[in-house]
């Protein structure tokens, strides 16, 4: 058996974001029904706290394959013109263990994270949303807008970041090709007054505040992933309806939902549960159009491992990527 290598240009075209919201679907249905093994991921910080080195495995009983995300993260590459998360996702065949592909695993990432906030969205927010406000500039705020653009019938996309220049920059991008209307504000709350939001940056601190949310407001938190760190206040979680995609990894990883507890605004009963099994049925979410939900994403291996499967069943089958033979 040969070894598929798929690189970044090929997973974008292999994997387009209306069918990585059906992947993340098949995802977190299986997450929730716990037909996936994840292990605790493996952090390694490296000497002179240069950047960091990830490990991510996990197995799932529904497809032919398990596998492992391996990426380093180097927060001052993009000064020197060079990605700050690098890495692959490592297939292996599920009966006899051998190798079959290794795909480009920050554009695993950029999409499938968006997926996630996605399919949150096709659930949790109102039927009738049509406009979009996203904070922060990078990568994620790119995939957001298709994401959300994808379950959503959205006229308007709103972008703030702390550099203006940045989200001037981003929307001037965008607004041509996509057929929306994306325009920059300086203005937080005005985006923070959007149907649907996704936070997307990486501040330690608030960028998001529950005095500028309206009713009905859907909320993606996608940007903090330490118990230390947050992009929603404490008024907006405790105002919420809060879901989240793994609940073990939110209670144990999320300043978003930690920080309001250690503060007193709520206790962990207040998380109504995990995405997956409001796709099931199994739990309600949204129950109001006055409702303000929250979607908490911190991003799970199990995301990856079937958003690369799908991308391997592609490539296999319209022969892209480059092959080797391993045992040669």
């Amino acid at each position: 058996m040969t070894l598929r290598i798929i690189n970044a240009a090929e997973v974008r075209e292999l994997l387009p974001m209306p069918q990585c919201v059906e992947v993340m679907a098949q995802a977190m249905l299986a997450v929730s029904a716990g037909a996936v093994t994840i292990p605790q991921r493996i952090t390694m910080p490296l000497v002179e706290q240069s950047g960091q080195l990830f490990v991510m495995p996990g197995v799932a009983s529904d497809i032919p394959v398990y596998g492992t995300k391996v990426i380093s993260q180097h927060p001052n590459n993009p000064a020197a013109g060079l990605p700050a998360v690098q890495g692959f996702v490592a297939l292996f065949d599920h009966a006899t263990g051998t190798p079959t592909a290794l795909i480009d695993g920050a554009e695993i990432t950029a999409i499938r994270t968006a997926a996630a906030s996605g399919l949150a969205s096709r659930h949790l927010a109102r039927a009738d949303a049509r406009t979009h406000g996203i904070l922060g500039t990078g990568v994620q705020a790119q995939t957001h807008i298709a994401a959300i653009a994808a379950v959503r019938e959205i006229e308007e996309v709103l972008i703030w970041g702390r550099d203006s220049a940045k989200a001037d920059t981003l929307a001037a991008e965008h607004a041509g090709g996509s057929g929306l209307n994306i325009r920059a504000c300086k203005d937080q709350s005005e985006v923070a007054a959007c149907d649907i939001v996704s936070a997307v940056t990486g501040s330690p601190g608030p960028v998001i505040r529950g005095e500028w949310i309206r009713p009905g407001t859907h909320v993606n938190l996608v940007g903090a992933h330490t118990p230390k760190t947050r992009e929603a206040d404490s008024d907006l979680m405790a105002m919420a309806v809060v879901f989240v995609d793994l609940l073990e990894s939110a209670m144990n990883e999320s300043g978003d939902i930690l920080i309001p507890i250690e503060e007193g605004k709520y206790d962990r009963g207040h998380v109504r549960g995990e995405i997956g099994r409001v796709v099931a049925g199994e739990l309600d979410g949204r129950q109001s159009s006055e409702d303000v939900t929250v979607y908490v994403s911190l991003g799970i291996t199990a995301q990856d491992l079937y958003a690369a499967h799908a991308v391997y069943l592609a490539a296999q089958n319209a022969g892209i990527g480059t092959t080797v033979d391993l045992y040669r």
